[in-house]
């Protein structure tokens, strides 16, 4: 079963890193650094810093203003397995 995740709330946390809050109440920080390395179309122009800390969230997901965005599932899932998930406040 696939546990349905939202992001709730995103902050630019350094260099290709973001802050990221999920509705199920975990937080942590995502290193984007490997993906933006990838350097295609959509992914190079969060190679500038100015504006990869343009994130924000859109209809529950990571977004940019150039049209990318991050799956939040399987954001949520990655940082989970990896150990980079703080448990949830309240024992959510």
């Amino acid at each position: 079963m696939i546990d349905v995740v939202k992001v709730l709330w995103v902050q630019p946390a350094g260099a290709r890193r973001l802050r990221v809050r999920f509705s199920n109440g975990r937080e942590g920080i995502c290193d984007l650094s490997e993906m933006i390395g990838r350097n295609t179309p959509m992914l190079a122009p969060l190679a500038d810093p100015g504006f990869f800390a343009r994130a924000f969230v859109q209809m529950g997901t990571i977004a940019w203003p150039n049209g990318f965005d991050i799956d939040a599932i399987a954001l949520h899932d990655e940082m989970l397995e990896s150990g980079r998930l703080e448990p949830a406040l309240g024992g959510i």
